[in-house]
């Protein structure tokens, strides 16, 4: 069990976390048609959305309250009003997400009187949901705040069955699963074609897989996330026949939807490395009453292959990882099941998965305590996202990406880190880091004896020259 370290700067050097707000965001862009409106001051969401677009590479719609000086001492009631007023009426979305930022939690706003005000004002506009969630920057990080917005979502859009078990199972071949942020769309997209390859539908919440993949459509422009989970899946959530949960952060979103709907669920910490991946297959078995495809048991004897491949690299390799506490934990569990050592690890906020973490200590901090944690252990690679790059050139190590935001490189959002393929390609990718840094290089013995005979061979040459 790992001790954590907490916080004990009074500022944050190289700040590791990204908000709440933005985790939240994320949360609402996986729903079909929903629009995510951050209550609080402009800055707060043009942050928040300069991450997103850097990220993804696309156009991320995101609104603001737009709260003033004036409205952050008066009360911001009207601004909520105003807002989802102007987006109902211009974009006509199926959900409006409101998560709440730091200033008005401080100013103390009432959202969900202001909600009903507005329904009372605008009743034409009663068929769009809004899910307010409240997700101040002061405290949680980006985890803790897609968290928090799924579980809004379950508790405000998940019909409560009366009967417990009435309707659980009534369609028997689809499963809720709950994706936490952890996940790229890349690991959702593999999620919901191995589900496939059991007869299987999956209905996942939230399903950035379906809306920000990173595909071309037929409109030149739509202000709202195109893909993703309909609103009226959360109506048949209750019928079916498992639920699948991946990722900590998530386990109590889960208990909410189990106390719901009564559907039963699977819980999984991640889905990285050969043992985790197993236990999900013979779980998907059992559920589907199907045997495991053979083309998944080709990929676990290719990853198998891929391990014996890379274990000399990656034997007592120094990791020094920087992410969110899921993350962190799934990338820790991973590298040390192949043999390696996490020598530092760093979250931006203290959560139970922690403890779990395969490493003497975590600290909560940011990318400062890293750099000083990685040197003092002499660590051999980083990983992290974008913004460790900094660190890794002043240590002079390599970086592994991984994690929220990647802006200097394309195609992180979509990489797949989860399954049998994503972890032989992590294998593969990490080996080849550690290669080109020479850390395996072993340098040529030079006997102190063979030096003495050459210079004792070299002196009677020279004697023999002199004489002759």
């Amino acid at each position: 069990m790992a001790r954590v370290i907490k916080r004990s700067k009074a500022l944050s050097v190289s700040p590791l976390k990204s908000g709440q707000p933005v985790g939240a965001s994320l949360a609402f862009m996986g729903i079909h048609r929903a629009m995510p409106m951050l209550h609080g001051a402009q800055g707060c969401s043009a942050f928040g959305k300069i991450f997103l677009v850097r990220h993804f590479r696309e156009p991320i719609p995101l609104q603001t309250t737009a709260m003033d000086y004036q409205s952050s001492i008066m009360g911001a009631d009207d601004n909520i009003i105003e807002g989802l007023k102007v987006i109902c009426e211009k974009h006509k979305p199926d959900l409006i997400g409101l998560p709440v930022t730091g200033l008005p939690e401080t100013q103390g706003a009432d959202v969900k009187e202001a909600i009903k005000r507005f329904r009372e004002r605008y009743p034409e506009y009663n068929g769009v949901k809004v899910v307010p969630v409240s997700t101040p920057d002061f405290k949680g990080c980006m985890e803790t705040g897609f968290a928090a917005a799924v579980e809004a979502m379950v508790t405000q859009l998940v019909p409560e069955c009366a009967a417990r078990d009435s309707r659980s199972g009534r369609r028997p071949q689809q499963i809720n699963v709950l994706a936490a942020s952890f996940l790229t769309p890349g690991d959702v997209a593999w999620l919901k074609e191995t589900l496939a390859l059991f007869d299987l539908y999956p209905v996942v919440i939230p399903d950035l897989a379906d809306s920000l993949d990173g595909h071309l459509v037929d409109e030149d422009f739509s202000p709202l996330p195109v893909g993703g989970t309909p609103v009226s899946g959360f109506t048949r959530l209750g019928d079916a026949a498992a639920s699948l949960v991946i990722g900590p952060s998530l386990f109590r979103a889960a208990d909410m939807l189990k106390e719901r709907t009564g559907v039963p669920d699977y819980r999984f910490d991640h889905l990285m490395g050969l043992e985790a991946v197993d236990e999900l297959l013979v779980t998907l078995a059992a559920i589907s009453g199907n045997p495991v495809p053979e083309c998944l048991q080709r990929r676990r004897a290719q990853l198998q292959d891929a391990m014996l491949d890379t274990h000399f690299m990656l034997g007592q390799a120094r990791f020094a990882i920087a992410a969110d506490p899921d993350l962190l934990n799934a990338l820790g569990q991973f590298l040390i099941g192949m043999g390696a050592e996490l020598v530092a690890a760093v979250a931006p906020d203290h959560t139970p998965v922690l403890e779990h973490v395969p490493a003497k200590e975590v600290k909560i901090g940011d990318l400062e305590d890293l750099e000083h944690i990685a040197r003092d252990r002499s660590a051999n690679i980083l990983m992290g996202n974008s913004h460790v790059a900094a660190s890794a050139a002043r240590l002079g190590l390599p970086l592994m990406r991984a994690g929220f935001p990647q802006y200097d490189r394309v195609g992180g959002y979509q990489r797949n880190w989860i399954g049998y393929r994503g972890a032989r390609q992590t294998l593969f990718d990490l080996a080849n880091i550690l290669l080109k840094s020479n850390r395996h290089e072993i340098k040529p013995y030079r006997s102190i004896y063979a030096q003495k005979s050459r210079e004792a061979s070299g002196n009677e040459f020279a004697a023999v020259f002199e004489s002759g």
